[in-house]
């Protein structure tokens, strides 16, 4: 849903200029209105109109001059400068006496920061501006602000905010583009809350915008429309729709939706078992390069294109595929987080905003009281006091307040929201720690890396939400065989590690066969299923690795892929005589999670 969020910034920007009624001069009034008509349709006829406005600017007024620059930003967009059209939007949104263009310069700069991938100032300057909307006379200008917050609260992953917003617009019965555009964000908003999705509302998203000529969102709505049948099982349906408008979507010259159209294509085309129709629309997805870089249509189209080279049997080029499917695939995960982050991060320091305002109230509401307290000391001496002790208090509550959230914020950071254990950031900084401190005093550690076997068919057979408590009950399992002083980390996906303070390779070794027993232990029938738990694990210590964090995960990860290839469910143990053996023998070794992957973990 992330890359459909995406999709709309740059066209949000573009409905966000409206003519404005009642402006003085008429010719330079038609000419502003030609331009806005079609802006998003003629740019080289859009751009002489702009020069010609330009030219006479010197004769309008200012609020039509504060309209041209709004016109100005959108050319700078077009061009891709974005920087000059933030500043343009900010002294706009600051500058302007006329409170529709101030609402519509505001949602704008909010849009233009989404696309430059500034969620977090995006996110601020919508909050700056949604307050004007009460004040909005002009209903279009209205609209495309409610429709610039939909946008912006999709793309981070907001659906019922961005749901709400676009709502509002199809309450108001919008016209012509708004219409279009507010279609488009109910539906993609139930999409992203997994929500059902009638036919018709995406039939008549579909026409609003072909009737507006919006190529782009008439594009769009037709992968909402392609996904529903997919999901009913309508797979030649859904094939039938996008190929009779993939030309159309060809000629929009637009990389994100061109790369969306190509791998569902490729997806839908791998599905029907065509393997060389699907392998021209994964390499046309990919071939659109940089433009759809940490999106989903990047990853479904490396899928794929895995997918092809293990069937013909090329695990060369399985390989390499695979590699960039998983690269493209955190890419993509990294981009949602990213989103998710900004709009958490404005949350918190808009509540933080909110309570230093409250308390500043409060205390000019005591230093008032204060000034009366003055004039009758003598009789007000207990208010004075009773006054002083809330002030304290409300401070102190708020620092309570703050601090707490604060330690939220540093436990989130710290630590693997889905086990509770140490996430890798955490466990890299922990472990490096641990073993400076090893090696200043002399002393021994140990490290064991483990990785649950099959854990895959776990998920693909019982659901994510089995494989998520098959996670949590190997963490809460580990933490029984940790110190204190130990520290235990998810490193991703099903690959936990423990450094063991002081401890050598003999010791290291009994705690991990201990820990291996357990898990094969763990009851799972409270799921539902019944299904077997192990892992395999590798374990070498400083005293063969050295103190380097680095060296010792290299290795342990060495012998943790050796017990994977000797059957699974064992302890394999760091031999430096036995690797260097096996190194002479040239044993082709790949990285763990393509060895995972190679071996069906």
């Amino acid at each position: 849903m992330d890359a459909r969020g995406f999709r709309y910034g740059l066209l949000g920007c573009l409905l966000g200029l409206l003519s404005a009624p009642g402006l003085a001069a008429p010719s330079f009034d038609a000419l502003l209105k030609q331009a806005d008509d079609i802006r998003t349709g003629d740019p080289t006829t859009f751009y002489k109109l702009l020069s010609q406005l330009e030219r006479q600017q010197e004769s309008a007024t200012k609020e039509q001059r504060d309209k041209l620059r709004l016109m100005r930003a959108h050319g700078f967009l077009m061009k891709g400068q974005s920087e000059l059209a933030i500043q343009e939007l900010q002294e706009l949104g600051t500058g302007s006496e006329d409170v529709n263009l101030r609402f519509r310069a505001g949602a704008m700069l909010a849009n233009t920061y989404a696309v430059t991938r500034r969620f977090e100032q995006g996110l601020s300057a919508l909050n700056e501006a949604l307050p004007l909307a009460s004040k909005v006379t002009d209903r279009d200008s209205r609209h495309h602000g409610l429709m610039a917050a939909g946008i912006l609260y999709n793309q981070v992953g907001e659906y019922s905010l961005g749901r709400d917003y676009a709502q509002q617009v199809l309450d108001d019965d919008p016209k012509g583009r708004s219409r279009c555009l507010a279609g488009n964000l109910v539906v993609e908003s139930l999409l992203g809350l997994h929500q059902p999705v009638q036919e018709e509302m995406i039939f008549s998203a579909i026409q609003a915008c072909e009737q507006q000529n919006e190529a782009l969102l008439a594009g769009f709505s037709r992968t909402y429309l392609a996904r529903k049948w997919v999901a009913d099982g309508k797979l030649k349906n859904a094939i039938d729709v996008l190929e009779r408008h993939l030309s159309d979507v060809e000629a929009t010259k637009y990389p994100r939706l061109i790369g969306e159209y190509h791998s569902m294509l490729a997806d839908y085309r791998m599905k029907l078992g065509e393997i060389g129709a699907a392998e021209r629309h994964a390499n046309t997805a990919v071939a659109q390069g940089t433009a759809i870089s940490g999106s989903l249509p990047l990853v479904v189209a490396h899928r794929v294109l895995y997918e092809i080279a293990n069937t013909r049997g090329d695990p060369a080029m399985a390989l390499e595929q695979y590699k960039k499917y998983a690269n493209a695939d955190k890419a993509y995960l990294n981009e949602i987080k990213t989103r998710e982050l900004a709009y958490q991060l404005v949350r918190q320091q808009i509540l933080q905003k909110n309570q230093q305002i409250s308390a500043l109230d409060q205390k000019n509401q005591v230093l008032q009281l204060q000034q009366k307290v003055d004039q009758q000391a003598a009789q007000n001496t207990r208010l004075i006091v009773i006054l002083l002790i809330l002030l304290i208090a409300s401070i102190g509550y708020w620092a309570f307040k703050i601090k707490r959230v604060q330690l939220s914020l540093k436990k989130m950071a710290e630590t693997d929201a889905l086990t509770g254990i140490c996430n890798r950031h955490h466990f890299t900084i922990r472990a490096e720690r641990a073993l400076a401190e090893c090696a200043r005093n002399g002393e021994q550690a140990a490290l064991i890396m483990f990785d649950l076997d099959h854990f895959k068919n776990i998920n693909d057979r019982f659901g994510h939400g089995t494989g998520d408590w098959a996670l949590k009950e190997v963490a809460e399992a580990s933490k029984g065989f940790c110190r204190r002083i130990d520290v235990l980390g998810r490193l991703g996906g099903e690959e936990f590690a423990i450094l063991m303070y002081g401890c050598d390779l003999r010791a290291a070794s009994r705690v991990a066969e201990d820990c291996r027993v357990r898990l094969a232990q763990i009851e799972t029938r409270e799921t539902g299923h019944v299904f077997a738990i192990t892992g395999s694990f590798g374990v070498t210590s400083t005293q063969q690795s050295g103190y380097s964090l680095a060296k010792l995960l290299s290795q342990a990860d060495k012998q943790l892929y050796r017990a994977k290839h000797a059957g699974r469910n064992r302890v394999c143990i760091y031999d430096a005589e036995q690797e260097n053996a096996r190194a002479t023998s040239n044993v082709l070794e790949m990285p763990h999670r393509d060895r995972a992957e190679h071996l069906g973990a």
